[in-house]
């Protein structure tokens, strides 16, 4: 059965990630989700989209937290990490962060 038919609740990703630097939509700075969790939003995103392809999520990394959309890449989804967040967790390019991410 594929994830798509039976997604009726939040999905939860916790993950691990280094913060990069892409000339993309603001604010800029980003991380990767890895491959495996991509699979699984790119599985559900039909569902949970809104158009062009991003996906609405709420995050947090730190204490900080917020609503953003993900960004389709190369396969994976990228999560945009607002200047706010950056300044409030002391956040820069080369960081590695836990992130918390919820589709609902």
């Amino acid at each position: 059965m594929s994830l798509s038919v039976w997604y009726t609740v939040p999905m939860i990703i916790d993950f691990e990630g280094e913060i990069f630097y892409w000339r993309g939509p603001a604010p800029f700075l980003f991380v990767a989700i890895p491959e495996e969790p991509s699979r699984d939003l790119k599985a559900i995103s039909a569902s949970v989209t809104y158009g062009w392809g991003v996906i609405p999520v709420h995050v947090r990394i730190g204490k900080t937290e917020w609503k953003t959309s993900l960004f389709p890449k190369e396969g994976r989804y990228l999560v945009p990490i607002r200047m706010s967040v950056q300044k409030s967790e002391k956040l820069g390019v080369g960081d590695n962060v836990n992130i918390h991410l919820e589709v609902n």
